[in-house]
C-alpha cells in the first residue's frame, strides 16, 4: 500500500496572515479522499524525529537556536517566517514522515510526504521557507544505519536545491541532481553534483527533451540503489515564482519519467512535493494531486 505523511501542524503552523503558503498541504489530502484516488488508510501521521539525526547533517549550534527559538532576527528574515514553537514541530513531523517514507518506499516502492522538499536549508542555515532540510536527513539516516549504500536527490524544484547541495559537496554516497531556474532564487547557487540551469520561460517540449537526456545520465552515473524525488509544481506557466512555462501536462509528464525510471530500475522512491505559489490555489493542488494519481497508476 502506499503511504502518505501527512499531520495537521503541515498546515496550521503560522499565525494570521501567513498562512496561504501553507493552505495546499490541507487541500491535498482532502482533495485525493474526496476524488477517491486515496483512503484514509493511506494516510499516516509521523512523530518526531530523533534530534541525534538532525545533527548529522545540521550544525548542533543551529538546531539548537531552532529549538530554542533563538534564532537571530536576520536569520529568521532568511527563512521568511516569523519563528514559532508549531513552525519546529511541523519540520520536526515533517523530516520524520520523510524518513518513514523511505522506510514505507523500501516496502511498496513508493512512499510520499505531503510537504517536504525543504532543499534550501544548509548544514548551518534556513532560507527560503526551509528550516530543516528533510530529504538531506532522510539520506543520512538511510546510510547511516546501513539501509543504502548510494542514494540519488532527484531535485526537479523550479529553485536549485543549494542546502541539499552543499550538506553532500564532499559526500561520495548521495548524488545530487538539481534542474532548475539559472536565473531564479536562490542567486548564490552552491555546486550540485549535476545542476542544468534552465532558461526562462523555457516549455513543456524542451523542458521534457532536457530532462530526459539528464535523467539517464545521472541514474547511469549514481547507481543508487534509492531515490529521493522533489516534485515541486512551481515550474507552472502559472507560478508567480517560477519564470518557467509549463503545463499541468508537462508537469505530470515530468513526474512520469522520473517515477518510470525508478520503476524500470526497481528502485524504491520518496517523493516530497516542494514548492507551488501560483496566484489560484486550485492550479497549485491540482498539479500536485497529479503527482498522487500518477503514482496510484503506476505502483498502485
Amino acid at each position: 500500500m502506499i503511504k502518505i505523511a501527512w499531520h495537521p501542524v503541515y498546515a496550521h503552523p503560522l499565525p494570521e496572515g501567513h498562512r496561504f503558503p501553507m493552505l495546499k498541504y490541507e487541500l491535498i489530502p482532502g482533495q485525493l479522499l474526496h476524488e477517491g484516488t486515496i483512503e484514509q488508510e493511506h494516510i499516516f501521521s509521523p512523530e518526531f524525529v530523533d534530534e541525534k539525526y538532525i545533527t548529522m547533517v545540521h550544525h548542533p549550534t543551529y538546531w539548537a537556536q531552532l529549538k530554542h527559538l533563538s534564532l537571530p532576527a536576520k536569520e529568521q528574515r532568511r527563512i521568511g517566517f516569523p519563528l514559532n514553537a508549531k513552525l519546529v514541530e511541523r519540520e520536526l513531523r515533517i523530516t520524520q514522515g520523510t524518513i518513514d517514507g523511505a522506510h514505507f518506499a523500501m516496502e511498496n516502492g513508493i512512499a510520499f510526504n505531503v510537504a517536504g522538499g525543504t532543499h534550501h536549508a544548509g548544514s548551518n542555515w534556513g532560507e527560503g521557507f526551509c528550516l530543516l532540510n528533510d530529504q538531506a536527513i532522510a539520506a543520512n539516516y538511510l546510510i547511516h544505519n546501513q539501509l543504502a549504500r548510494r542514494i540519488l536527490i532527484v531535485d526537479l524544484d523550479v529553485h536549485q536545491g543549494n542546502g541539499t547541495a552543499e550538506i553532500f559537496r564532499q559526500n561520495n554516497n548521495v548524488f545530487t541532481f538539481s534542474m532548475h531556474g539559472e536565473k531564479n532564487f536562490p542567486f548564490r547557487k552552491e555546486v550540485s553534483d549535476l545542476d542544468i540551469g534552465l532558461d526562462d520561460g523555457i516549455d513543456d517540449e524542451r523542458y521534457l527533451s532536457i530532462l530526459t537526456i539528464h535523467l539517464k545520465k545521472v541514474f547511469a552515473m549514481a547507481q543508487p540503489d534509492f531515490v529521493f524525488y522533489l516534485a515541486g509544481v512551481d515550474v507552472l506557466n502559472t507560478d508567480k515564482l517560477g519564470k518557467l512555462s509549463l503545463s499541468k501536462a508537462g508537469c505530470k509528464e515530468r513526474d512520469r519519467l522520473v517515477l518510470k525510471a525508478c520503476i524500470d530500475r526497481n528502485l524504491p522512491v520518496q517523493v516530497s512535493m516542494g514548492g507551488g505559489y501560483s496566484a489560484d490555489i486550485r492550479d497549485i493542488v491540482d498539479a500536485h494531486c497529479n503527482t498522487y494519481r500518477l503514482a496510484f497508476d503506476l505502483f498502485g
